[in-house]
């Protein structure tokens, strides 16, 4: 499947911010802004103007999240095993209770 593009938008295969789409002209990812609207249940407009962004540009990652869902899963997918790998190789362990 390939990546519908969508304006104001940098795909993630040609970003620099961790390989993550995001908006352009910023370093705040698609993943990031679709999780303040969706799971945080923000506004668009909250979301723009606590970040300094155009409203359009918030409506924008919104629509790239959903037209991408292949390229967000694999996004979520390489950030879960990045997770991972971090938590084995860490020598800090949690105060037991």
């Amino acid at each position: 499947m390939s990546t519908q593009r969508v304006a104001g938008i940098v795909p993630g295969e040609e970003s620099e911010i961790r390989d993550e789409p995001h908006v352009s002209g910023s370093r705040i990812t698609v993943r990031y802004l679709q999780r303040q609207l969706e799971d945080r249940g923000l506004s668009p407009a909250e979301v723009a103007d606590r970040h300094n962004l155009d409203v359009g540009d918030v409506y924008a990652a919104l629509a790239y999240y959903h037209r991408n869902s292949g390229e967000m899963d694999r996004v979520e997918d390489r950030r879960a095993g990045l997770a991972a790998e971090a938590a084995e190789r860490t020598t800090l362990t949690p105060p037991s209770k």
